[in-house]
């Protein structure tokens, strides 16, 4: 799945069906590679919120479903980064210049980052080491 595709998706409890708000971004570990928590404007009045990446029971391709109990973690929403690393600046370990993120592939079932896609090309996600306000970082390769 494509960050740009879970943006916007709905969130819906599992047992009730009921929609607390939508995919505004996802928060990742560059270090480990992984997504961490998807970022949520809430619904009907409710507002912005973290869920931890395993509160989520399932991340498809139309809704998002975390279990009933999942509470959203408003300590790590003030304490995340609020990078958004699509239309990030791309550079190397080395300061080489790799374009901007245009888009990152993930593992729905994992949060694992599996690639990077780069106005002037793609990059395997395990060469992700860091994500800032001035540019995501990879190994140089």
């Amino acid at each position: 799945m494509m960050f740009s595709q879970a943006q916007g998706l709905p969130v819906v409890t599992l047992g009730e069906a009921d929609e607390i708000g939508v995919v505004k971004s996802l928060a990742i570990d560059a270090e480990a590679g992984l997504v961490t928590h998807a970022r949520i404007t809430g619904a009907k009045g409710r507002k912005e919120t973290a869920l931890a990446w395993s509160a989520l029971h399932a991340f498809g391709p139309d809704a998002v479903l975390v279990r009933s109990d999942a509470a959203p973690d408003t300590a790590t929403l003030a304490a995340s980064t609020p990078h958004d690393a699509l239309r990030a600046r791309v550079l190397t370990e080395d300061g080489d210049e790799r374009g901007t993120v245009k888009d990152i592939a993930f593992d729905p079932g994992t949060g694992r980052i599996e690639k990077i896609y780069t106005a002037l090309g793609e990059i395997p996600g395990d060469r992700l080491l860091g994500l800032g306000d001035y540019a995501l970082v990879v190994r140089s390769g």
